[in-house]
């Protein structure tokens, strides 16, 4: 997001008293709001600078939340992969000022996302050389055929090579190890998957989120979202990440404590466990090659 387009959404917002819901992220210009702010309200350009004066007070603050250089974040899409596991980071990451998340895969056509359509922004020929940021989202059987796509792990190889961050969310780190990214790290994936990480390469970590140097992996799907805000705070600042999440209300409170296997008991998990063992065994053979 330029500076530009998100003077105009905080204008809006102020002009229709909405204040958060166009305060960070790429939403589009509310519709019917006044081209003009009423008279006494902040202009376009006050308003911002009041939010940039909390959201970044020092010019060291400001030239993380606003670089001068536009960033380029790259999330692979793919058939079979799920939705949440790249619309969560995507609702966080593209909050960001002055970056640009590309949405990518081999062509444009939309994808089924284990029934959402996702539509890409462009294809990975056309993809940035050089990437802040390169992420794989994860799924199902349609991930384990990934670990074996020649032309995707090429790609990704390819933009590892320079990428600031190489990342991902579930069983996207499957993919990563697949690549050969992952020798040598630390990572997560999703719990079910936990046990392939050893065979490519990977130090495996029972945590949400994983930072190994210019490594992060993310657990399963809802752990997408913790990933983009350790992200977004490592990009531009804890207090913007702050922003962020308020941003997204991101303040769980499940109605149950069954995110993980402990929560959820012994009988849930086996028979979790068996129905996936299908998919799984698919992944371990990808990962012996």
């Amino acid at each position: 997001m330029n500076r530009r387009t998100f003077a105009k959404q905080m204008a809006s917002a102020v002009t229709l008293g909405v204040g958060g819901t166009a305060l960070l992220g790429r939403v589009p210009p509310l519709e019917g709001a006044p081209a003009q702010s009423p008279a006494g309200a902040p202009t376009h350009m006050e308003t911002m600078d009041d939010l940039l004066r909390v959201l970044a007070p020092s010019p060291q603050d400001r030239a993380l939340v606003m670089p001068p250089k536009p960033r380029h974040i790259a999330m692979l899409t793919y058939p079979g992969m799920f939705a949440l596991d790249l619309v969560g980071p995507y609702a966080v990451l593209s909050g960001l000022m002055n970056t640009q998340v590309h949405l990518v895969w081999k062509d444009r056509k939309p994808v089924d996302a284990t029934g959402v359509q996702v539509l890409p922004s462009m294809t990975l020929a056309d993809c940035p050389a050089d990437l802040d940021v390169l992420m794989v989202p994860g799924g199902g059987a349609g991930t384990m055929a990934l670990m074996r796509d020649p032309v995707v792990l090429a790609f990704l190889s390819d933009r590892a090579s320079r990428a600031g961050f190489v990342t991902s969310v579930c069983t996207g780190a499957l993919v990563l190890g697949a690549a050969g990214l992952l020798r040598g790290y630390r990572a997560t994936t999703h719990w079910v998957a936990h046990d392939l990480l050893p065979s490519l390469g990977a130090t495996p970590v029972k945590a949400r989120v994983v930072v190994d140097r210019n490594r992060i992996t993310a657990a399963g799907v809802s752990a997408g979202i913790d990933y983009g805000l350790a992200l977004a705070a490592t990009l531009s600042g804890e207090t913007y990440a702050r922003a962020l999440q308020l941003n997204i209300e991101y303040d769980p409170q499940p109605p149950f404590h069954a995110g993980s296997p402990e929560g959820a008991g012994a009988d849930i998990t086996a028979a979790m466990r068996a129905m996936y063992e299908p998919v799984v065994a698919l992944g371990r053979a990808a990962a012996r090659g």
